[in-house]
């Protein structure tokens, strides 16, 4: 399937926009990305604003093995990726995804013969691909990572096979975008003769000069940035296993940078289960990450599952639609999927707004995705609702939510229908939040309980409540039609909640 050009963005990749209006949700769009180290195929679905992963499959070709020494392509990754793309598009098209984005990068920028590869796979795969210029490649780069965090600031950092990039970030706007041949396929000659240390160095030094403001955030983006999270994940035993919006300190990667360096290829591949191809790129990914810790000296360190192929994504979609709230959208359409009554989440939300009047704005909004997520597992068994709940909050593919805010929204959700956490095999997990946050996710999972109990998921017959907290009294005002709902399990539910906010219970009846 080739990408009809019949429209074209006004951005400097020319690429055709997929025909929608800015209220419409893109469904089934496909993206491949020709690395250098891997070729993949990405077929989005779902919300436009938080795009589900409908189909996702790589295959580590090496296209960029070679290409500093030979100039030339990889010609065994050549014949792998010709095949994979052949399948690629076939399997595209029988899933309905369209139109296809082919996109290639360094390894087929650089390389003598990466126009007639692309003439290739024109001719045998239907497919065209659009080659990338370094910036053009960092600047997708950092759209991907606007996609998962909206307004987000700092530095954005994509490591490939063949080259690295860097793209400042600052209000939600891209701006200056450099590329390097950084990255370590194109390292792979001064390994040999052992001045990798100093070739390192004098690169991101010259990329400092380039970008050279003080960035808080440094966003790392790309396969062998977060192989290296994976092994800081293992190293620390991190009990939560979500690679995207993982945070780690300068310290603490540069610990783990050195404790890489004293293990061989084989002995952290069994720690993570990663690719032999992807395994062998990262002592030198640990190397060129020390450097740039060191030179530009960020506060903290954030990694981004999202990059080039969300960035095509994001570059699509009107700014209206850019401004949503990912994770708000992204559970709306998981409630219009779901859940049983759809709409209600909304209503449950309102319902309970009087609870939460004094949190913040980042808590509010973790209170409104629960809300709208409360009954999208109700198809579970009865007895495993709760860990689904929770495994849906904390394991789910969601922009806009680290993981502080991960195990909040699951433990709230796990409350929903659970009343305590000991003995779940969550614990471990729950730890990661303060005793403030476990607190209000137990209420607010109490309280979604009780709201979902009293009406039936029915709007008209939901009530009002009230907290009075001078008086700590939680209040239930229900009208004529009403009233005959408050029966003794909603009672009890009512108790409990106002047990949970240290409260005595008011019914009263209009």
């Amino acid at each position: 399937m080739i990408a009809k050009k019949t429209r074209r963005d006004k951005g400097v990749m020319d690429l055709p926009l997929f025909h929608y209006s800015s209220k419409r949700r893109l469904e089934r769009l496909g993206v491949v990305d020709v690395g250098s180290n891997s070729v993949r195929l990405v077929i989005f679905d779902g919300a436009a604003r938080s795009p589900a992963y409908f189909f996702n499959e790589k295959i580590l070709c090496g296209l960029g093995a070679g290409v500093a020494e030979t100039g030339r392509l990889n010609p065994e990754g050549r014949v792998r990726a010709l095949a994979a793309l052949k399948r690629f598009v076939l399997l595209a098209e029988s899933m309905g995804a369209g139109p296809l984005y082919g996109v290639a990068t360094a390894a087929v920028r650089e390389a003598e013969d990466g126009a007639e590869f692309c003439a290739e796979v024109a001719r045998e795969a239907g497919l065209v691909l659009t080659v990338a210029s370094g910036k053009e490649e960092a600047r997708l780069s950092a759209q991907g990572v606007l996609l998962g965090w909206p307004g987000a600031g700092g530095l954005m950092c994509d490591i490939g096979g063949s080259s690295m990039e860097l793209a400042e970030i600052e209000n939600g706007e891209v701006g200056r975008c450099v590329t390097s041949a950084l990255g370590p396929l194109k390292l792979a000659p001064f390994v040999a003769d052992g001045t990798l240390a100093a070739e390192i160095e004098q690169r991101v030094s010259a990329l400092r000069q380039k970008i050279d403001k003080d960035y808080g955030t440094l966003f790392l983006v790309g396969g062998s940035w977060r192989a290296i999270a994976r092994l800081d994940m293992e190293r620390r035993a991190y009990p939560l296993k979500v690679l995207h919006e993982y945070e780690m300190t300068p310290e603490r990667v540069l610990e783990t940078a050195d404790w890489i360096g004293t293990h061989d290829v084989q002995e952290l591949r069994a720690l993570t289960g990663s690719s032999q191809e992807r395994m062998q790129l990262v002592p030198v990914a640990a190397l060129i990450l020390k450097e740039l810790i060191r030179q530009f000296s960020p506060g903290r360190i954030a990694i981004s599952s999202y990059g080039i192929r969300e960035g095509l994504l994001y570059e699509q979609m009107p700014k209206s639609l850019r401004k949503r709230d990912p994770l708000i959208e992204a559970c709306i359409y998981m409630e219009r999927a779901s859940a049983r009554n759809p709409g209600f989440g909304k209503v449950l939300h309102q319902f309970l707004q009087p609870l939460f009047k004094r949190e913040n704005r980042e808590r509010k909004r973790l209170i409104r995705a629960a809300c709208l997520l409360h009954d999208v597992t109700w198809r579970a068994h009865p007895d495993y609702r709760a860990e689904v709940c929770f495994d849906n909050a904390t394991r789910a593919n969601l922009g806009g939510l680290d993981h502080a805010g991960r195990v909040f929204l699951g433990t709230a959700l796990l409350h929903r229908y659970k009343n305590a956490t000991a003995g779940t095999a969550f614990e471990d997990v729950i730890g990661l939040l303060s005793e403030d946050e476990r607190k209000t996710a137990e209420i607010l999972g109490k309280a979604m309980r009780f709201g979902a109990m009293l009406s039936g998921t029915s709007a008209k017959h939901i009530g009002k409540l009230q907290l009075h907290r001078r008086q700590n009294i939680l209040e239930l005002v229900l009208g004529p039609q009403s009233r005959d709902l408050f029966g003794e399990v909603v009672a009890t539910r009512f108790d409990s909640l106002a047990k949970a906010l240290d409260c005595e219970t008011k019914l009263t009846l209009t």
